[in-house]
């Protein structure tokens, strides 16, 4: 395989391959910024802070708190979802939380959009961004944000916990009736629910179950940082 020398592309290409790499991983970035001095310069520019995912940064590698904010800063998507759940779940800031939601759910970020539909799902009825998945990207997606556990989760706020106990009683038994399949066993407290039917399910049946998943293992961020201050 012939390999073309980045130094080779155009300045403004090469722009835009130390974007891409800052997007899909801190170590490739790390690795292409100590590459040479030309790199480093690049990688060094505060556009290239819009890219970074910070939710995928190994702990390992302590992401200084000076990060998250020039991040910020740089209206990166994830630190605009970070700030979002945590102003919405944890600080009851609900305006503000959804609108960074959604500030980062229209960059396209995974993570926002997908949690942005659970939250108008849950909080309003609002099926109108759920609808826009496939059963195959709301599992594969859903399962990338709930097993975020980030340093300390900080606890729900009351109308979640609410809201997770009003579905757990008034829906969870339509779960159980409904005979799109067999009930291969029964779990009214969200423990096992994704064991209770197999994957022939309804529409209808596939999303309560994917919304029994979200509130029972979705949590907000942590308590190393706090977002109001960026």
């Amino acid at each position: 395989m012939d390999y073309f020398p980045i130094l080779e592309l155009p300045e403004e290409i090469q722009e835009l391959v130390v974007e891409r790499v800052a997007g899909n991983s801190f170590t490739e970035l790390y690795g292409l910024r100590a590459s040479c001095k030309t790199m480093k310069a690049l990688a060094e520019r505060s556009r290239v802070n819009h890219f970074y995912d910070v939710l995928s940064v190994p702990r390992r590698l302590n992401m200084p708190p000076e990060l998250f904010k020039t991040c910020y800063a740089e209206r990166n998507p994830s630190t605009l979802y970070m700030k979002g759940v945590q102003f919405f779940f944890t600080f009851n800031l609900q305006e503000e939380g959804l609108a960074f939601m959604k500030l980062a759910a229209d960059e396209g970020y995974e993570r926002a959009v997908y949690t942005y539909a659970m939250t108008r799902k849950i909080f309003w009825g609002d099926e109108e961004y759920s609808a826009r998945f496939t059963r195959e990207s709301v599992v594969r997606i859903g399962k990338l944000v709930r097993s975020l556990k980030w340093a300390w989760g900080l606890s729900h706020s009351d109308e979640f916990l609410a809201k997770r106990d009003e579905f757990i009683s008034t829906v969870i038994p339509s779960f159980y009736s409904c005979q799109c399949v067999p009930v291969m066993e029964r779990d009214w407290v969200l423990w096992y629910i994704e064991n209770c039917k197999g994957d022939k399910m309804c529409n209808r049946c596939f999303w309560i179950k994917e919304l029994g998943l979200f509130f029972r293992e979705f949590e907000p961020m942590s308590v190393i940082m706090d977002p109001r201050e960026w």
